[in-house]
């Protein structure tokens, strides 16, 4: 049940970057001619893990992004994050591996974000691999990403409440 109730949430959310970016359907003619192209961002993200025994996350990521419009991307976002356990317990780190839909939404800045993808634990003698599904909103300029996100790890038993800074450029 509670899976079902996250695969409707993701649903939904997916549905209403759609219904936005159709909404703004007219667009004057120094936006139709909006050139498609790369972006690459190096972020730092911190986060409150949702369940014990861990007690807080770091990490570091690299994130493609193709804008499709000036309202829509896609992303591919991998890197590194450590799980942190307290009283010696050996600690979780994991490599994400994400792909994701970005819209949007207010102002050319803010945005909302769906990723779903796979978390390889490397560290520690860890063997799992967890699926991953990560909603976030943020806002970005031309150089900054910032953005918080909730992240699940269905076979790692928690999740995390992270926040994300980040520098971008275009490739």
């Amino acid at each position: 049940m509670k899976n079902m109730f996250k695969t409707s949430l993701l649903l939904v959310a997916i549905m209403a970057l759609f219904s936005t970016n159709s909404m703004n359907a007219q667009k004057t003619a120094a936006s139709s001619t909006y050139e498609q192209g790369f972006r690459l961002g190096f972020g730092v993200n911190a986060g409150a893990p949702t369940s014990n025994p861990y007690d807080f996350a770091l990490g570091g990521d690299v994130r493609l992004q193709y804008d499709l419009s000036q309202k829509t991307s896609l992303t591919l976002t991998t890197g590194f994050t450590n799980l942190f356990i307290g009283d010696g317990a050996k600690d979780l780190g994991f490599i994400p591996a994400k792909a994701g839909f970005k819209g949007f939404i207010w102002e050319d800045r803010f945005y909302i974000m769906g990723e779903a993808g796979a978390a390889f634990a490397v560290t520690n003698g860890y063997n799992e691999t967890s699926f991953l599904w990560a909603p976030s909103i943020g806002y970005a300029n031309k150089y900054v990403d910032i953005s918080i996100r909730y992240e699940d790890y269905q076979k790692f038993n928690t999740g995390q409440v992270a926040l994300r800074l980040a520098y971008g450029f275009k490739l």
